[in-house]
């Protein structure tokens, strides 16, 4: 199928582009890493939306893109999760004072030529218990030393440079590009999950990596993650996300109730609810107020896992078999349980889950 660069959520070739994805994501289930489907998104102009004219880009609003989201993430979630950690490290490279990372990068990032991941979820919400920093950071007279390992880094078996940060022993926190060619970068063998393992998720090791100053994204400072601009992995983009999974139950639920009458109520109850989220996500997206961003985390969550739950169910036992798609809806719908998932949030699904109301 020849698909035209896509330049706005309107083009009819991003249905195309949805339409191919889903056919490879079906064929390929959600262990395979997703090269094809990649390559496809860098050719169609994908890539670009996410960059600003000034840097080649095609500069789409933030409603535009989760425009976009709603639609591939429908057709493959591996895809879609993998390009928002891509685009989570663009963006970070992108409006860094780094001009080293920027000459070095940008092209082939806005081509589909090279690609960037993130290892942050250390300072964000994963080990941050810990009393001993995971990754750890020694000032240099030409850079930093980098020791320890980040540990979920999606693709990084496949990145030319991953966007981490480390922790200082004074407590100030640095954000680099990392080359992933450097001397003392290993990366093992990904972790196997219960869904979206072609994601390719798992740590990185540093075993006292020397990092030239000129990589340096933003700091040393404290906190690191809220002084630097960039991509916010778990904000409305994961929303997004997993509103769009809901679709593609919903869309199964409804189209089974052409054939069965008694579908029909959930399915229109179930659309109902989709499209109330959607509208929420798009008006947030546009900075109408219309909720708090962990309301929506809460609710797409509760949509995705009613929704996957309830295709399972419309489809039987022909839906368990391991190689349908259903089935993989179902494990993708737990994802958004773990990741990057506010504690107000999961207190709400475990207060729902234990039959405890407000």
């Amino acid at each position: 199928m020849s698909i035209s660069k896509i330049t706005s959520p309107a083009d009819s070739d991003l249905t195309r582009l949805a339409v191919s994805l889903r056919e490879l994501a079906d064929c390929a289930g959600d262990e395979e890493w997703p090269s094809e489907q990649l390559a496809m998104c860098g050719e169609c102009g994908v890539f670009e939306w996410f960059f600003s004219p000034d840097s080649g880009g095609q500069g789409w609003s933030d409603a535009d893109i989760f425009r976009g989201y709603l639609e591939l993430s429908a057709a493959c979630l591996t895809t879609v999760f993998v390009i928002t950690q891509r685009t989570g490290a663009c963006r970070r490279i992108e409006v860094a004072e780094s001009d080293a990372a920027r000459d070095a990068y940008l092209p082939g990032l806005l081509s589909g030529e090279v690609f960037a991941t993130v290892g942050i979820s250390h300072l964000t919400t994963s080990r941050r218990h810990l009393a001993k920093p995971v990754l750890r950071a020694e000032q240099t007279p030409t850079g930093f030393v980098l020791d320890g390992f980040s540990p979920w880094v999606t693709g990084a078996a496949y990145a030319d440079v991953v966007v981490t940060g480390a922790t200082m022993d004074d407590g100030h926190q640095i954000l680099v590009a990392l080359p992933m060619d450097l001397g003392g970068v290993f990366v093992p063998a990904a972790a196997r999950l219960v869904g979206l393992s072609g994601s390719q998720t798992g740590p990185i090791e540093l075993d006292r990596v020397q990092v030239d100053s000129k990589w340096l994204l933003a700091g040393p400072t404290e906190g690191v993650m809220s002084q630097a601009s960039g991509a916010n992995t778990g904000g409305l983009q994961t929303s997004a996300l997993a509103i769009g999974l809901a679709r593609a139950a919903i869309a199964f639920i409804e189209e089974e109730s052409t054939k069965r009458a008694d579908l029909t109520r959930p399915a229109d109850t179930f659309r109902e609810d989709w499209s109330r989220l959607r509208d929420d996500l798009l008006r947030l997206a546009d900075g109408e107020p219309v909720c708090s961003n962990d309301a929506l985390r809460t609710n797409a969550n509760n949509l995705v896992l009613r929704a996957t739950q309830a295709a399972l169910a419309t489809a039987k036992g022909t839906g368990y078999l391991a190689n349908h798609s259903v089935g993989r809806w179902c494990k993708e719908s737990l994802f958004f349980l773990v990741w990057s998932c506010p504690q107000s949030v999961m207190n709400a699904h475990l207060c729902e889950l234990a039959g405890i109301s407000d």
